[in-house]
């Protein structure tokens, strides 16, 4: 993952890792890119505000990138690990949240443990930073409760998690070396084997599961896996493709394969999704009546 390279205006695109609905207008993401010094510890920040009718639901559903968050609200203050499969939120009523996307070296840098430990779950942020997450958490709530769609406020909110996590600084060797592989992995479509990556930097198979799971808590073929279902999902959203050469593209052996896959996990099959989640087809031209 390249580090972002400027501020982007609230939803100026719908990422692959994000199922969002194309009619759900309940919520606006803010995101923004973090100092450069902490770009090898910080991919980004997002700062999600919404407003939900009463007695309505927006769920949030989200195909993780392999790296952990940090996720401060009006109410809790948490540190969450890789989600193994598919991530929902359900949005109520009107809130916001300023979220933390880490690095992939971050996690076993922030908490002095191993990643693994936290897949599929989270924890109050005080487990990771201690003594300095309820300071944390109370400038960033200082900051947002005033107006939560305010540039100024996200801020002063995005300065203070700048500044809580830049002690952690700098990452440790074995922390690049993760960057980098993760980096390989989902900048680079025809990796679709554990062994390119192995030996692209030139490790045993051994050493290569042991360092992913410890640093990001699952295994190199599920980051295979994680790449190749989001850019499925941008290509259904786009209507980019038909299924069977989606899968082809993905360098699936065949349609079934992909289709079971992705319905394992995302809980709708391609199809489904991409009747549900895609952009409105462009129509057809009229028939030019002078022909």
């Amino acid at each position: 993952m390249k580090p972002d390279s400027g501020p982007h205006p609230p939803d100026a695109d719908i990422e692959p890792a994000h199922l969002r609905d194309p009619h759900d207008t309940t919520n606006t993401v803010f995101r923004y890119p973090p100092a450069p010094e902490l770009s090898t510890l910080v991919r980004r920040y997002w700062l999600p505000v919404w407003s939900v009718e009463p007695g309505r639901e927006a769920p949030q559903r989200v195909l993780q990138y392999p790296v952990c968050l940090l996720v401060i609200s009006a109410d809790h203050a948490r540190f969450h690990g890789v989600t193994s499969g598919l991530s929902t939120t359900v949005l109520t009523g009107d809130g916001w949240a300023a979220g933390v996307m880490f690095t992939p070296a971050a996690g076993g840098v922030l908490t002095g443990r191993s990643v693994a430990e936290f897949t599929d779950r989270h924890v109050d942020l005080t487990e990771v930073l201690g003594d300095a997450a309820g300071p944390l958490a109370d400038a960033v709530r200082a900051a947002m409760d005033r107006d939560p769609r305010d540039p100024a406020a996200h801020r002063a909110a995005t300065t203070a998690i700048g500044a809580a996590v830049r002690p952690h600084l700098p990452i440790d060797d074995e922390g690049r070396l993760v960057n980098r592989i993760v980096e390989y992995v989902e900048d680079d479509p025809t990796v679709l084997r554990v062994e390119q990556v192995r030996r692209e930097f030139d490790l045993t198979e051994r050493t290569l599961q042991r360092l992913v799971h410890r640093r990001i808590g699952l295994t190199p073929k599920w980051l295979i896996q994680r790449r190749r279902l989001q850019e499925a999902a941008g290509r259904l959203r786009e209507h980019a493709v038909s299924l069977a050469d989606t899968a082809a593209v993905l360098g699936y052996a065949d349609q079934p394969h992909f289709v079971r896959d992705f319905t394992r996990v995302v809980g709708m099959t391609p199809g489904a999704f991409a009747d549900r989640f895609g952009r409105p087809r462009m129509a057809d031209p009229p028939p030019d009546s002078n022909r």
